[in-house]
């Protein structure tokens, strides 16, 4: 008897570990979402669409718990967010979005973001890299001047 209640015991400890997992990936996968939007924006030359979706990073960010991505963490990721978010150039942008990429490599390696693979993809050019949801190269860092230019250097699934 004593075995069973062992076994029940470690079993539902495993289940709660598992929810408490996908909450955490959960909170950490839309902070990866508004990542892709500025991205996105980044590579369509767009600063205002840039600026709202750093915006809505800073918000999400602002709601993951410490416990799960230090405070120090989170505050350089608001503070690149907000940098982006208050440039109202394309090129001011870009300067903070390396920071910003740098961090989010890092935070990709400890969470699971998705469901579908992670790229981090490179930039010879700028000498910067950068996630993306899709194999295909859409460059954030020169936008539809040298959209294509860059590669795959790794994928994170």
């Amino acid at each position: 008897m004593k075995k069973y209640i062992i076994t029940a015991a470690l079993s539902l400890f495993s289940i709660i570990s598992l929810s408490a997992q996908s909450k955490k990936d959960a909170q950490v996968s839309k902070l990866y979402q508004n990542y892709i939007a500025i991205k996105s924006a980044l590579a369509s030359d767009d600063a205002d669409k840039t600026s709202k979706a750093a915006t809505e990073f800073i918000k999400t960010a602002s709601t993951i718990d410490y416990k799960l991505v230090s405070e120090g963490n989170l505050n350089i990721l608001r503070k690149d967010a907000s940098a982006i978010s208050d440039a109202r150039t394309v090129a001011a942008q870009r300067e903070t979005f390396f920071n910003l990429s740098d961090n989010m490599i890092a935070l990709t390696k400890e969470f699971k973001l998705s469901e579908k693979p992670v790229y981090v993809q490179y930039c010879p050019m700028a000498d910067a890299s950068w996630l993306s949801d899709e194999k295909q190269i859409a460059n954030p860092y020169y936008g539809k001047s040298m959209l294509t230019c860059g590669s795959v250097k790794s994928e994170i699934k």
